[in-house]
């Protein structure tokens, strides 16, 4: 199996929280791991928020840091082409989602289409992404 991580997956699996068994489960499984660049930002952003609010150790966030440094050259970060961001735009719209998730979203999808002989999962934490992730792959699976 392909896995899609957007960034409240990808971050559980750096701080413990509710579902981060769940993705490093789905993690041990995959085949390849994907997620898109932005991931990358969001990711840090998270991190960075966590410790300013405590949540985080300065020692803990150093370490998830450091983790997702060396991670990161494991994962296929799908670059956010034109095709993306166009999809994404139309997503945005169609699917009352948020910028970056809507960026999540035309990425999955844009990794789906492509028959690499094994089935795509995608991974989120938000449920409004989970919905529009269903209701646009079976409708691409339709055509």
């Amino acid at each position: 199996m392909i896995l899609y991580l957007d960034t409240s997956s990808l971050i559980k699996l750096y701080v413990e929280e509710s579902g981060s068994s769940e993705v490093e489960s789905l993690v041990a499984e995959a085949s390849l791991v994907c997620t898109s660049v932005i991931a990358w930002p969001e990711a840090r952003s998270a991190l960075a928020r966590l410790a300013r609010e405590g949540a985080l150790t300065p020692q803990e966030h150093a370490l998830a840091k450091g983790d997702l440094n060396r991670d990161w050259q494991h994962y296929l970060a799908l670059e956010v082409t034109p095709e993306i961001w166009q999809t994404a735009g139309d997503l945005a719209e169609k699917c009352a989602l948020r910028g970056f998730d809507s960026l999540h979203l035309a990425s999955f999808l844009h990794l789906a289409r492509v028959d690499r002989g094994e089935a795509v999962q995608f991974s989120s934490f938000d449920d409004r992404l989970n919905s529009a992730a269903r209701t646009e792959l079976s409708s691409h699976s339709k055509r």
